[in-house]
């Protein structure tokens, strides 16, 4: 008979000790509790978990308990549900190291860090094609998520200021952002906490999961202060098509007199376009794109902390966002949500950005890409599976049909751009097959195995449908691909076995984590106690 769900385990265990507690009355300190708590060397009394303890253990003992407790998180080289980096050269943790103490914001008193972070947005906003890197302007962030706010509230100041110059109201009916119904949850956030209303697009097949520029037209009109178009959606790699999005707004200004500017969300492809597919136009090269956000941490190759805001010149931030500081002995002027943040993750990116430099960075994309197409292949091949991203097939140009006669080697350009994710299910055929199977075994066996791949619907529209997906990252070497693919075909076979004991994985809901149910009830919010889902990926980005 299994335990109840209310059983409380750690009530279970401090009611199990060799001997019960008794505390002090006056002080109420436990007269049986022993200060160094690690390992039966120093006994066996555990901290308190939810409160201060009345006395600390000494350092040693302390790094112990931690580092033994986050032995139980994931391995970071095999998380493929995450889009962050988890690896730099020895030389940059020498770097992070020697600079963990530094405060961003503090320019006074390090000023050599302000000109890394200068030389830094210089690059970035060369590398997206500004008409002038010298007339550019950014900041650090942390994370895309920041960024993102800053950039959608920077247009909405200016819709704001042109409807006022016009005479007209910013209050009715106010204004309104037009984005992709598979918009990463960060976009629908800036939408939310300043009261913009978020127009969602419905996605289709027809539309590879992704913003349809023609749908979207729909619902742009007057109060629309502009379009978050996304470099990389985060359900299957797609680029969102910017240069089509771009066109249609430059029709619609010259009908309607009213200019809607692009925000690129470059989270993931920022730091990735440009260098696999540099003849892709997505960047300040289109005058409809006004600002552009990524994150450092993701194809920037930074360890996590730091993302990056570009506006193409200083007239499309409002200078009343832009706050003058005097702070420390000197004055500063900054754009930002928040105010200290560690200098460190700028100087890695920095680390990178010389170590790499453009060719260092385009081999490192184009492996990732070969890995993800080696993967969606692998699978495909399989039949088991059937592979919703693009970045394995090939254009249908005359020039990739005649390199395949001939015989020449691929290039990158023979394929669909995108990220190198590879997002697949199961195939028509094997659910015809195995209908009593379900997807979601795959994610919790995977895990069993070390793996972490996520199993999760697309948005909505398409919400029916659940996909299993796979980041490739810099890490993620051919052996390991061939060991996920082994292990795929491993579980799979094992499933459509008819007397396989692993169809009672039924009984294991969704496949998450086994953590302390306990645990799960502190400081954390319970179903139900949030707003409703709209659908888009709300996970870590």
């Amino acid at each position: 008979m299994a335990l109840s769900k209310h059983i409380n385990a750690d009530r279970l265990v401090q009611d199990s000790h060799d001997k019960k507690s008794k505390h002090h009355k006056l002080t109420g300190i436990d007269s049986n509790t022993i200060q160094h708590s690690y390992g039966a060397r120093y006994g066996t009394q555990p901290l308190p978990k939810y409160h201060f303890s009345s006395k600390g253990i000494d350092a040693e003992s302390a790094y112990q308990l931690i580092h033994d407790e986050l032995a139980l998180d994931g391995s970071p080289v095999l998380n493929l549900a995450s889009f962050v980096h988890t690896w730099m050269p020895a030389q940059a943790d020498k770097l992070m190291q020697e600079n963990m103490t530094k405060n961003l914001i503090d320019t006074d008193e390090y000023p050599a860090t302000q000109h890394i972070h200068t030389r830094c947005i210089s690059i970035l906003a060369d590398l997206w094609h500004a008409p002038s890197a010298k007339q550019a302007i950014g900041t650090a962030t942390t994370g895309s998520s920041e960024a993102i706010q800053l950039g959608g509230l920077a247009m909405k100041r200016i819709w704001q200021e042109k409807r006022k110059a016009a005479g007209k109201s910013i209050h009715e009916p106010g204004p309104n952002i037009v984005m992709g119904a598979n918009a990463q949850v960060a976009l629908e956030k800036f939408a939310r906490y300043f009261e913009v209303e978020c127009r969602l697009v419905p996605i289709s097949v027809e539309s590879k999961y992704r913003l349809d520029p023609k749908k979207a037209m729909e619902y742009v009109d007057e109060n629309t202060i502009g379009v978050f178009v996304i470099l990389g959606s985060t359900y299957t790699g797609h680029y969102e098509p910017v240069k089509e999005m771009s066109d249609l707004l430059d029709e619609y200004e010259a009908k309607t007199g009213y200019s809607v500017p692009i925000h690129v969300d470059g989270a993931s492809g920022g730091f990735f376009a440009p260098f696999a597919t540099p003849q892709l136009e997505w960047d300040f090269k289109l005058p409809r794109v006004v600002s552009i956000n990524t994150s450092g941490h993701k194809f920037g190759l930074a360890y996590v902390g730091v993302g990056w805001v570009v506006w193409r010149d200083q007239a499309h931030l409002p200078k009343d966002l832009i706050f003058e500081l005097h702070y420390l002995g000197s004055v500063e002027y900054s754009f930002s949500l928040n105010f200290s943040r560690p200098a460190a993750p700028i100087i890695a990116q920095y680390f990178n950005l010389i170590h790499l430099g453009f060719e260092g960075y385009r081999n490192v994309a184009l492996d990732d890409l070969r890995n993800a197409r080696l993967l969606s292949r692998a699978l495909e091949k399989s039949g088991y599976y059937a592979v919703l991203s693009d970045i394995h097939r090939k254009h249908t140009s005359a020039g990739a049909t005649i390199k395949d006669v001939v015989g020449i080697d691929d290039d990158v350009t023979d394929y669909e751009a995108g990220l190198p994710v590879v997002s697949f299910r199961f195939s028509d055929d094997f659910k015809k097959s195995y209908p009593e199977i379900q997807q979601k075994w795959i994610q919790t066996l995977l895990r069993a195995r070390g793996w972490i791949v996520p199993n999760y619907e697309l948005a909505p529209d398409l919400q029916q449908i659940e996909i299993l997906r796979v980041v490739v990252r810099e890490n993620m070497t051919e052996v390991l691909v061939d060991r996920l693919v082994s292990d795929l075909m491993e579980i799979t076979e094992q499933l459509t076995t008819a007397d396989s004991p692993l169809h009672a994985l039924n009984d294991l809901g969704h496949g998450h984590s086994s953590s302390s149910k306990t645990e799960h009830t502190h400081g954390k919010l319970g179903k139900g106690e949030g707003s409703t889902s709209s659908g888009t990926y709300a996970k870590q980005c």
